[in-house]
């Protein structure tokens, strides 16, 4: 292996070893049981926190994140310099008030900003474990997270909250540990992906292994990175963030800096542009492998699946209080999608409130300045608070 080369590239991914986060890391006498029946011997988990935990540990909010977002959730991000993905929501004085709430976020297993994923060295080698890491689930994710919560003596949460994947994440923990989650807010997301959103995600994948320098998962080690690939992933899957009345407002047909067609393969288009420039940064901060494993694990999540294929058994001794966003233009997780999680959870008996909102935005809706969100998350939340005794101002 040519070092050198080895080296330029992993220099470029410094988060995926050694992240401006706080590290949680657990050893040999700590494994993480894998859905797989894999153990991961030992680990860790970067994560941020915002606010202080109060005497009584009852304020703690966990914020699970989406496909290709990090911990960096309400701080500027280390490798971009741009505010955290979801700073409209949560801060000083905003909605998730850190002034009064201890909020927490964790880079997922099998994620490259510092939790062990396959861009991480693998103690057994000495090189980045690639392809060796095993493949991980929704349900590894949580409860390498509940390690974590377990980690900082938290014995409930007040709120666990997450959009997208998140969501996901969010149902896990309010299935298999709903004693330890009072509240709960599951933003477009679903109990399980269609196979709509697995053939988008294998797109993704495929052109990411089609890259000559993706090197069987081994790039790292050789110096190379399937960027080409990579950011055509990013593309493809962008334009499913987005929908038809968002395209067709922001860009419509217009021309890229020109007055006429060049008769090329040039991007003429203002959207062939965007979507060039959505995979040319995206590749500067995320790892190709990570892109594999997390696509992976959000097509495996099937919550009902669980249960016999009974969704509402998921729930069946909830005491959790529920909310369940939506967007009316979200074809990534349709309303009907939230609306089969507010039925199981009917089913189940357990306290839930849902509200679909309109907005052209499409899936991306729930990262951007969508007021009537922060208005129905700030009621929630402030009944919730209510309700397990927190002070209200």
């Amino acid at each position: 292996m040519n070092q050198n080369k080895a080296h330029s590239y992993s220099d470029k991914l410094p988060q995926a070893m050694q992240p401006d986060s706080a590290l949680a890391v657990f050893g040999k006498d700590q494994p993480l049981q894998l859905a797989s029946g894999i153990v991961l011997p030992s680990f860790q988990i970067a994560y941020q926190t915002y606010g202080a935990l109060n005497s009584n540990k009852s304020n703690a909010i966990l914020i699970c994140h989406p496909l290709t977002c990090d911990q960096h959730v309400a701080n500027p991000h280390p490798v971009t310099g741009k505010p955290g993905w979801w700073t409209n929501l949560i801060g000083p004085g905003k909605i998730v008030d850190t002034e009064r709430y201890f909020v927490v976020c964790s880079n997922v297993i099998g994620g490259c900003l510092g939790s062990t994923g396959p861009a991480a060295i693998n103690p057994q080698t000495g090189k980045p474990y690639a392809l060796d890491f095993p493949v991980i689930t929704i349900s590894d994710m949580v409860r390498a997270q509940v390690m974590l919560v377990d980690r900082l003596g938290i014995d409930t949460l007040f709120a666990v909250i997450g959009g997208s994947m998140g969501g996901m994440q969010v149902l896990q923990w309010a299935s298999a540990f709903g004693e330890r989650v009072f509240s709960a807010i599951i933003v477009a997301s679903g109990a399980r992906h269609s196979a709509q959103n697995i053939a988008f995600d294998e797109i993704g994948r495929q052109a990411v292994m089609a890259d000559p320098d993706w090197r069987a998962g081994n790039y790292i080690e050789a110096g190379t990175s399937p960027r080409k690939g990579l950011a055509v992933a990013r593309m493809t899957a962008h334009i499913t963030y987005l929908s038809e009345a968002a395209l067709h407002r922001k860009f419509g047909r217009n021309l890229q800096e020109r007055s006429e067609v060049t008769f090329s393969f040039d991007a003429d288009f203002q959207i062939e542009s965007y979507l060039r420039h959505q995979g040319m940064v995206f590749v500067e901060r995320f790892d190709a492998n990570s892109y594999l494993y997390l696509t992976r694990a959000m097509n495996y999540f099937d919550l009902a699946a669980e249960y016999g294929g009974h969704l509402s058994h998921a729930f069946r001794r909830a005491r959790t209080l529920f909310f369940v966003v939506s967007f009316s233009s979200d074809w990534l997780f349709p309303t009907r999608e939230s609306q089969i999680i507010v039925h199981a959870l009917n089913l189940a008996g357990a306290p839930v409130s849902f509200a679909e909102l309109r907005t052209d935005k499409g899936h991306d809706a729930f990262l951007l300045n969508e007021p009537m969100m922060f208005s129905t998350v700030n009621g929630f939340l402030q009944s919730a608070a209510r309700a397990r005794g927190l002070s209200i101002q």
